[in-house]
């Protein structure tokens, strides 16, 4: 049975999927076709329903819950790994709060701009860019200030641009939780025996990445452009860790509270579906 999988070229992503990509596990029968795009693409593409398996972000698969469902394997999720509201000068989350100010976002449907929503709902001027294209942007005086994500956490400060505010912080301040950032979905019209092979799959793969991760070096580097490998492995860990492999029950609370967060503020619509995978 061969399967259409969505991810981003991220060295998280990349690392993550080596094992599935390069045949380095049991995929148990299953072949994948791949396609590498920028998050907001793939959340574009899952909100069309014109995906089976794919990497989105939260914000997005809210959106297309009645499509998707989440597996346990694959998330970005965790602590100290939110996305930064940056500028190239001094500005207070009362600033931005205040309206008014030039945002450059990674994306309408990224979990980034669901939190900017939340901390600052009078922001509102904000337009959508490729996420790698925002400290350039603010540099060049397009824009007052950025939220960034992925590896621009790591390159930011070189360029002169100064931190306002780590929204991941200010969710963890909120809650208490863990930060959901995006996960892995899969069509619901797929049988249930071919959602939970595939699960069991990536989950494998992330084991395989942890346990050998030299193995991925080659597969991540090809798509990271000029990043050095220091930048590549802070990246990885950062965004991968033990609710890659499992979300656990720790992992379902925060996304439940995100939804339900985001629900109350009227981000996101009402849904009645399941969220997740049923357990096996």
């Amino acid at each position: 049975m061969k399967l259409s999988l969505g991810f981003s070229p991220c060295p998280n992503d990349c690392f993550m999927f080596d094992a599935i990509v390069n045949r380095r596990i049991d995929t148990e029968g299953l072949e994948f076709a791949v396609h590498l795009a920028d998050v907001e693409q793939l959340n574009d593409a899952a909100l069309a329903g014109q995906a089976q398996i794919t990497k989105l972000s939260y914000h997005a698969y809210a959106h297309c819950v009645d499509r998707y469902v989440l597996l346990d394997a694959g998330s970005a999720l965790g602590r100290n790994c939110g996305p930064l509201l940056i500028s190239a000068r001094r500005l207070s989350m009362d600033d931005v709060a205040g309206g008014g100010l030039r945002i450059a976002i990674p994306g309408q449907y990224t979990t980034a701009n669901f939190l900017l929503g939340l901390a600052c709902p009078g922001a509102l001027d904000k337009t959508a860019m490729l996420f790698s294209e925002i400290e350039s942007a603010i540099l060049s005086g397009d824009f007052d200030a950025g939220l960034i994500i992925h590896e621009n956490r790591f390159t930011y400060q070189a360029k002169g641009l100064m931190k306002i505010a780590d929204l991941g912080e200010f969710w963890e301040g909120e809650t208490g939780a863990p930060i959901p950032l995006g996960g892995i979905v899969i069509s619901r019209l797929l049988p249930g025996e071919v959602k939970a092979r595939v699960n069991r799959v990536l989950r494998r793969s992330v084991e395989h990445a942890f346990a050998h991760r030299s193995d991925s070096l080659p597969f991540v580097r090809a798509h990271a452009q000029e990043m050095s490998e220091e930048v590549m492995y802070k990246h990885i860990d950062l965004y991968v860790n033990d609710f890659s492999i499992d979300l656990g029950t720790e992992g379902r609370r925060a996304v439940r509270l995100l939804f339900e967060r985001a629900r109350t503020a009227g981000i996101i619509p009402v849904s009645n579906d399941d969220l997740f995978l049923p357990r096996t």
